[in-house]
């Protein structure tokens, strides 16, 4: 069974995203997409000043298993990416909620409601 933080929005293509307090939107994947991908190998950053809409590519995630692409949950620009992901990608396995992949400015943050809830994500995966 997959671990589900109360606090994360999850996109249908198992991305979370977490509002923080100073109105970034760090982006990630879900507990549950790591454990699909098995041990990760490598992960494709964005480039800082990037801009993505919602659904749209953003990065990939390699594992032993397969490639898979990342997507933007949300809109806007990418402010920060998580650089230590470059020479430990397996941070993603151990530490799926901590270790963000890169962070937006978001165009807009209602966006974030329009995202699946813990409860909905939960349901969504069949646990």
């Amino acid at each position: 069974m997959s671990e589900i933080p109360v606090d994360l929005r999850f996109a249908e293509s198992h991305e979370w995203a977490r509002l923080d307090e100073d109105g970034g939107v760090k982006v990630g994947i879900s507990d549950h997409a790591q454990e699909a991908l098995g041990d990760v190998v490598f992960v494709e950053l964005p480039e800082i000043g990037k801009v993505f809409a919602a659904g749209e590519a953003a990065g990939v995630v390699e594992s032993v298993k397969a490639a898979s692409d990342i997507y933007s949950p949300v809109s806007g620009e990418v402010i920060a990416i998580n650089e230590e992901l470059g020479a430990s990608p397996e941070l993603l396995n151990s530490d799926p909620y901590g270790a963000w992949i890169f962070k937006l400015k978001p165009t807009d943050t209602s966006e974030l409601d329009a995202l699946l809830d813990a409860a909905s994500y939960k349901s969504a995966i069949g646990e």
